[in-house]
């Protein structure tokens, strides 16, 4: 049985096709169909219109590869947008299965799934996913067990605390205040002995990290971002514009390069609120959680 899975987050529309024992396609598209829903309380048509673009290509490809059974889900922003409903109705006419706004638990409780199924030795995992509406801190041993939705990502923060770059001395003491205020040290049942960084925020930072000239997945799984090394990445992306960015890490995509200062400070605040001083990067994450839960209800 092949399945297809969509997620339509606050920034990326993703799609993975799978029949479980290989992948058969994977694609990403920034669309930032979230930005202004948290000042506005809505869409923008503009990029709703983009957005859906993209999933009736991903429509379209899930018929061309002869997709069994397929499942979409949306995150924080469709969670919050007035007009999240009639998005849904529009989004599910071009891809062929109607969307289920997820809560901010089940998208924890995905996150973990895909990232730890791979990862063989069991032990304490926290998983942290920041997202571009809400970030996502889950902790178990081999299942998931406990899980804490934040509203606070990406695209949220740059919103709200780093509408200029470069950024100001006074922009980054106030987002990085409003991540700390925000994670507050989340309750955890037990003192985690590893913490998994998933999606998009993580993996282009350790793509910049490691000084890539395109984005490589395979060099990007299971590398290692220390605090120290985040700190340094906030240094030298504040002092830029968004295009310089883009110049600057040619890895990035263009498209996640005005909110990838907001990640990069979101990332310092998450593993700090866990007392944590690295976090192993994985590609592996909602994604890949939500197409194991369409294999295994087979």
């Amino acid at each position: 049985m092949i399945v297809g899975v969509v997620d339509i987050g606050t920034n990326s529309m993703r799609l993975l096709v799978t029949d479980g024992r290989r992948e058969l396609h994977r694609e990403v598209e920034v669309t930032a169909l979230g930005a202004g829903v948290d000042r506005t309380g809505g869409f923008d048509e503009e990029r709703v219109v983009a957005t859906l673009d993209v999933l009736g290509h991903y429509g379209a490809i899930m018929d061309r590869l002869g997709v069994g059974r397929r499942r979409a889900v949306a995150t924080s922003a469709t969670r919050d947008a007035g007009d999240g409903t009639e998005f849904m109705e529009r989004a599910a006419r071009v891809l062929g299965v109607a969307p289920e706004v997820i809560s901010g638990t089940e998208e924890a409780e995905l996150s973990y799934l895909g990232a730890t199924a791979s990862m063989g030795t069991r032990m304490a995992t926290v998983v942290i996913d920041i997202g571009g509406g809400s970030t996502e801190f889950v902790y178990g041993n081999g299942t998931a067990t406990h899980a804490t939705s934040v509203d606070i990502g990406s695209v949220r923060l740059t919103e709200r605390s780093l509408p200029s770059r470069p950024a100001s001395e006074t922009e980054l003491k106030e987002a990085r205040a409003a991540a700390a205020e925000a994670f507050q040290a989340p309750s955890l049942p037990g003192s985690p002995e590893r913490a998994v960084g998933v999606a998009g925020s993580f993996t282009s930072l350790a793509a910049i990290a490691l000084d890539l000239l395109a984005y490589d997945r395979d060099r990007v799984h299971g590398s290692i971002l220390t605090i120290a090394v985040i700190r340094g990445l906030i240094d030298r992306i504040a002092v830029l514009s968004v295009d310089e960015t883009t110049t600057e890490f040619p890895s990035l995509d263009p498209k996640r390069a005005p909110v990838i200062l907001a990640g990069a400070i979101l990332a310092e605040g998450a593993l700090t609120a866990i007392a944590a001083d690295q976090v192993t990067v994985s590609e592996h994450d909602l994604l890949d959680g939500l197409a194991l839960t369409v294999l295994r209800s087979r």
